[in-house]
């Protein structure tokens, strides 16, 4: 066992340093000239309207640009929020989204209204807790030409307040920095390499009509996952970029936002019931196993949680945190191994923003 630790520790430390210096990252911004959609779906999002609004607004070197915001049959006073917002607003467009129809879950629906409106030679979807700097979407855009991608999605840093978020919320971005090569996987062919975020997404209109839109992912909750993955099976090419300086987010203020969040969507990110077993014993191997080997007695369990630790620190560091929650990684990667089978429990029973996914 031991052996086994030292080698699985050994070879995400090894993927985490390579993307660590490699990661691509959106700093330069340009004047871009081509037309952007940004389309952003809502609902049940009053609390969020104002910041939207006014990070949008605040967006600069982009000549000809346009916002979408849908409202998706909301049950609060998202839609009148939208429209007071926007009454003055040349370049922004509210719509009322059509009622769901089967086979269809919310985002996506919302996200595919969206696209058939939109104008634009390149799309830019947000979430609407997404806050961006000025130049982000140049940022962006200037990224996906001078890197002659099809698509990526700058992943924004997630603001923690509560211990909970500060324990769970670091495993997202960690989990792609320590086991995938992100500049391998944006060349790949291989849907099994895709790594995406859909919290801010950038893509050719082209790219993603030829996969028929959102329609590619009607019914999948990971519906970002799941468009990259039939983008590049299609031939597009793109991957995740370190978004940290030009967005920032905070996903869920709360442990019961966190397990209601992950709960609906964690059972379907390991493709199959295996994945998520295959999931909760790497888990368990890099996150509990060495600890539970150091204090046993073990030399190599502590080179395993010393390497683990040193992963998890890269990807703070790499986003401007301190990175000092790392060495909580035991009882991240425990809480993270309970979420995952509440989901495959929970599966179809969750409710988010008023519906039952």
């Amino acid at each position: 066992m031991d052996y086994v630790l030292a080698i699985l520790a050994g070879l995400i430390l090894f993927i985490s340093l390579i993307n660590f210096v490699s990661i691509r990252t959106p700093r330069a911004s340009s004047a871009i000239a081509e037309k952007i959609s940004v389309i952003v779906p809502l609902r049940n999002e009053s609390e969020n309207i104002a910041e939207l609004i006014q990070t949008l607004r605040s967006q600069k070197h982009l000549s000809d640009l346009e916002f979408l915001l849908l409202d998706d049959n909301s049950e609060d006073d998202t839609l009148a929020l939208l429209k007071q917002s926007c009454e003055d607003l040349e370049n922004f467009r509210v719509l009322s989204g059509s009622p769901l129809p089967q086979g269809w879950i919310g985002k996506t629906w919302a996200l595919q209204q969206l696209l058939q409106a939109s104008r634009g030679q390149i799309i830019v979807s947000l979430d609407a807790d997404v806050r961006l700097e000025p130049d982000a979407i140049s940022c962006a855009v200037t990224l996906l030409k001078s890197s002659q991608l099809d698509f990526i999605s700058p992943y924004p840093t997630q603001i923690a307040y509560t211990w909970s978020e500060k324990l769970i919320q670091p495993l997202l971005q960690w989990s792609w920095m320590s086991t995938v090569i992100l500049r391998v996987a944006e060349r790949s062919s291989s849907s099994s390499m895709v790594v995406a975020n859909g919290q801010f997404f950038v893509v050719r209109k082209a790219a993603l009509e030829q996969v028929n839109g959102y329609e590619t992912a009607s019914n999948k909750v990971l519906d970002d996952v799941f468009l990259a993955r039939a983008l590049v099976k299609n031939g597009s090419h793109g991957c995740v970029a370190n978004g940290a300086a030009i967005a920032s987010t905070r996903m869920y203020s709360s442990w019961k936002e966190i397990q209601a969040g992950y709960g609906k969507s964690l059972h379907a990110a390991f493709g199959s019931a295996f994945g998520s077993v295959v999931a909760i014993v790497f888990l368990f191997l890099t996150g509990i196993a060495p600890l539970i080997a150091g204090i046993t007695g073990s030399h190599i369990g502590w080179y395993a949680f010393g390497a683990v630790t040193l992963t998890r620190t890269m990807s703070a560091i790499k986003v401007g945190k301190n990175g000092l929650d790392a060495f909580l990684h035991p009882l991240s990667s425990a809480l993270l191994i309970y979420l995952i089978i509440y989901s495959s429990v929970m599966r179809g029973r969750v409710q988010w923003k008023g519906r039952t996914i």
